[in-house]
């Protein structure tokens, strides 16, 4: 049950232009906790390389968080991932929590992602097409944009596990104040969704995991904003590990508190940056020293072979 005394003062995102689209979709809106402003015009273009964008914003509609019911953003970052955008799309709108922001941020695909997004964009709160620095930039673009209470990472690689997910989340928030929860993962085989490879799961969580380069599961990872804009951006310089850094940055060096949910919330196709060959789990490693140097918690490459006994109890 949530907190009935938790109480948010709510505020709001500038407003770019409106159409009429979603004009039929205002009682359902109004329901769930969006009001409506009068939104300046400005046209969006759809030619490649340039700025395409659209969702409930920039119809006029904006989230806010309500006093039993905080606004929790979730951000999504894509490049050419029409295979399975859908399938990540479908598990965030069909959450049970129903004051959810929705943010996606397409990186200018060409491969038909654009027209998946437009197909769900009275659903989505905001989204946008363009070209951009890569995955962590676009991170920090989505965290530019919310408005939030609690933010979280959805990978067009990933998906909720169950429609409770996002409910259970923000419960706990709600139960414990913490700055932070984090859960379980499952990863999948890409082609078969019910065919578990790995079981992610970090329940004992420690300053010890994270030198032997043990993290929380970054995709099930939701945090307030505001320790986000204390702490800082994804550094772009990572090309790996910016997920790793910052999490370090947050429980480490920013001293955030946090909890752990015991069950499984989000699910993630095989397969990423991290894992995508010899060399790139070389980058990795040194990603990760470095990333524990600059925020003063001391590991070396030696200590990160530690964490291999670890990994192969996961699998199954």
């Amino acid at each position: 049950m949530l907190n009935q005394s938790h109480h948010v003062e709510p505020y709001c995102l500038d407003i770019r232009y409106s159409t009429t689209r979603l004009v039929a979709n205002i009682p359902q809106i109004i329901h769930n906790g969006l009001t409506r402003k009068s939104p300046s015009l400005l046209l969006s273009s759809e030619c490649e390389g340039q700025k395409d964008e659209g969702g409930l914003r920039t119809e006029g509609f904006y989230k806010c968080s309500l006093s039993n019911r905080p606004l929790i953003t979730v951000i999504t970052v894509v490049f050419n991932g029409v295979s399975t955008v859908e399938e990540t799309i479908q598990s965030v709108i069909s959450q049970a929590y129903d004051n959810v922001e929705y943010i996606i941020i397409d990186g200018g695909s060409t491969d038909g992602t654009r027209e998946v997004i437009k197909k769900y964009e009275y659903a989505i709160d905001y989204w946008v097409s363009e070209s951009d620095g890569g995955i962590y930039d676009a991170m920090n673009k989505g965290l530019s944009l919310c408005s939030g209470e609690y933010v979280g990472m959805l990978n067009s690689d990933d998906l909720f596990y169950g429609k409770e997910a996002l409910q259970d989340i923000v419960n706990r928030f709600c139960l414990t104040k913490v700055d932070a929860v984090f859960s379980c993962l499952n990863v999948v085989d890409r082609n078969n969704l019910k065919k578990i490879l790995r079981k992610y799961r970090v329940a004992k969580f420690n300053a010890t995991l994270l030198r032997i380069g043990v993290m929380p599961p970054h995709p099930t990872f939701y945090c307030k904003k505001s320790c986000y804009e204390k702490g800082g951006v994804y550094k772009t310089n990572y090309q790996i590990a910016a997920d790793f850094e910052m999490l370090v940055r947050l429980l480490i060096k920013q001293k955030i508190s946090w909890e752990f949910i015991d069950r499984v919330t989000v699910v993630m196709r095989a397969g990423g940056l991290s894992s995508s060959g010899f060399r790139a789990r070389i980058k990795l490693n040194r990603e990760i020293v470095r990333a524990c140097k600059e925020n003063d918690l001391y590991t070396n490459i030696l200590l990160l072979a530690l964490k291999l006994p670890i990994r192969l109890f996961e699998f199954i």
